[in-house]
Protein backbone atom coordinates (compact mmCIF):
# COMPACT_ATOMS: atom_id res chain seq x y z
CA UNK A 1 0.00 0.00 0.00
CA UNK A 2 1.08 3.70 -0.81
CA UNK A 3 0.29 6.43 1.17
CA UNK A 4 1.45 9.56 -0.97
CA UNK A 5 1.12 12.84 0.35
CA UNK A 6 -0.62 15.62 -1.95
CA UNK A 7 3.13 17.47 -2.19
CA UNK A 8 4.46 14.27 -3.10
CA UNK A 9 1.77 13.11 -6.05
CA UNK A 10 2.75 16.58 -7.12
CA UNK A 11 6.47 15.95 -7.19
CA UNK A 12 6.16 12.22 -8.54
CA UNK A 13 3.91 13.35 -11.50
CA UNK A 14 6.35 16.52 -12.06
CA UNK A 15 9.14 13.74 -12.33
CA UNK A 16 7.37 11.35 -14.18
CA UNK A 17 6.64 13.44 -16.88
CA UNK A 18 10.13 14.84 -17.01
CA UNK A 19 11.59 10.90 -17.34
CA UNK A 20 8.89 10.27 -19.64
CA UNK A 21 10.25 12.81 -22.21
CA UNK A 22 13.53 12.14 -21.22
CA UNK A 23 12.98 8.43 -22.45
CA UNK A 24 11.66 10.33 -25.41
CA UNK A 25 14.93 11.81 -26.26
CA UNK A 26 17.01 8.74 -24.84
CA UNK A 27 18.90 10.59 -22.24
CA UNK A 28 17.09 9.89 -19.11
CA UNK A 29 18.66 11.59 -15.67
CA UNK A 30 19.32 8.98 -12.62
CA UNK A 31 18.42 11.45 -10.61
CA UNK A 32 14.85 12.03 -11.70
CA UNK A 33 14.21 8.03 -11.21
CA UNK A 34 16.28 8.15 -7.94
CA UNK A 35 13.58 10.52 -6.42
CA UNK A 36 10.86 8.86 -7.85
CA UNK A 37 12.18 5.59 -6.22
CA UNK A 38 12.61 7.84 -2.93
CA UNK A 39 8.99 9.05 -3.02
CA UNK A 40 7.56 5.51 -3.58
CA UNK A 41 9.90 4.31 -0.75
CA UNK A 42 8.48 6.76 1.78
CA UNK A 43 4.77 6.00 0.39
CA UNK A 44 4.86 2.44 0.76
CA UNK A 45 6.56 2.85 4.60
CA UNK A 46 3.58 5.16 5.16
CA UNK A 47 1.06 2.89 3.95
CA UNK A 48 2.72 0.19 5.73
CA UNK A 49 2.18 2.28 8.96
CA UNK A 50 -1.53 3.58 8.08
CA UNK A 51 -2.31 -0.29 7.35
CA UNK A 52 -1.32 -1.56 10.43
CA UNK A 53 -2.68 1.00 12.61
CA UNK A 54 -6.03 -0.18 10.29
CA UNK A 55 -5.58 -3.46 11.66
CA UNK A 56 -5.50 -2.42 14.80
CA UNK A 57 -8.14 -0.53 14.82
CA UNK A 58 -10.29 -3.67 13.12
CA UNK A 59 -9.06 -5.60 16.24
CA UNK A 60 -10.41 -3.18 19.10
CA UNK A 61 -13.50 -3.22 17.09
CA UNK A 62 -13.78 -6.63 17.17
CA UNK A 63 -13.14 -6.89 20.91
CA UNK A 64 -15.48 -4.66 21.81
CA UNK A 65 -18.21 -6.25 19.57
CA UNK A 66 -17.76 -9.66 21.78
CA UNK A 67 -17.47 -7.33 25.05
CA UNK A 68 -20.94 -5.70 23.62
CA UNK A 69 -22.38 -9.39 22.50
CA UNK A 70 -21.62 -10.70 26.20
CA UNK A 71 -23.18 -7.35 28.18
CA UNK A 72 -26.05 -7.88 25.58
CA UNK A 73 -26.68 -12.15 26.68
CA UNK A 74 -25.94 -10.81 30.26
CA UNK A 75 -27.91 -7.86 30.73
CA UNK A 76 -31.36 -8.13 32.85
CA UNK A 77 -34.32 -7.30 31.19
CA UNK A 78 -34.53 -4.15 31.92
CA UNK A 79 -31.47 -3.10 30.06
CA UNK A 80 -31.68 -5.63 27.27
CA UNK A 81 -32.63 -2.77 24.56
CA UNK A 82 -29.99 -0.27 25.64
CA UNK A 83 -27.58 -3.56 25.27
CA UNK A 84 -28.88 -4.45 21.85
CA UNK A 85 -28.47 -0.91 20.67
CA UNK A 86 -24.84 -0.95 21.76
CA UNK A 87 -24.36 -3.84 20.20
CA UNK A 88 -25.59 -2.62 16.86
CA UNK A 89 -23.38 0.51 17.31
CA UNK A 90 -20.46 -2.11 18.10
CA UNK A 91 -20.95 -3.84 14.77
CA UNK A 92 -21.00 -0.65 13.30
CA UNK A 93 -18.02 0.31 13.76
CA UNK A 94 -16.68 -3.34 13.01
CA UNK A 95 -17.92 -3.15 9.38
CA UNK A 96 -16.65 0.38 9.20
CA UNK A 97 -12.99 -0.88 10.73
CA UNK A 98 -13.19 -4.17 7.91
CA UNK A 99 -14.04 -1.73 5.07
CA UNK A 100 -11.14 0.62 6.03
CA UNK A 101 -8.55 -2.26 6.00
CA UNK A 102 -9.73 -3.99 2.68
CA UNK A 103 -9.97 -0.56 1.06
CA UNK A 104 -6.40 -0.05 2.01
CA UNK A 105 -5.56 -3.35 0.86
CA UNK A 106 -6.81 -3.07 -2.59
CA UNK A 107 -5.14 0.32 -2.95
Amino acid sequence: MYSYTKAESRERARLFRKGFKQALADCVDAKVTARIHAIDEAAAERGQRELTALHEVQATARQNLATAKAAERTAPRADRAAAREARKQAEQRVKLAERAVHKAERD
